[in-house]
């Protein structure tokens, strides 16, 4: 099982090592909601083998709400390059 917790460690470096070469911001945000799902994966296998449900609530919890952060990020990203791309009275 440690195999397996070390392989999960291994991929969630592939994301970081994307969102460290491209200096766009939406493959930025793709990459670090890479990274928020793959830690919350994490989490759930560290407290299954530990059989402490605490700890696996909290995985539950940042892989729900982590997502919803995310997307209203990229929605304020959004709204903000459209109303550049318009001006201030557009």
């Amino acid at each position: 099982m440690s195999g397996i917790l070390i392989g999960m460690l291994v991929c969630l470096l592939l994301p970081i090592y994307e969102a460290w070469q491209d200096d766009n911001v939406w493959q930025k945000i793709l990459a670090f909601a890479s990274i928020e799902t793959k830690t919350s994966m994490i989490i759930l296998v560290v407290a299954v083998l530990r059989d402490d449900w605490m700890i696996g609530l909290v995985g539950v919890i940042i892989l729900s709400v982590g997502n919803a952060a995310l997307m209203l990020l990229a929605n304020v990203i959004k709204r903000l390059n459209d109303v550049s791309n318009r001006g201030f009275y557009g």
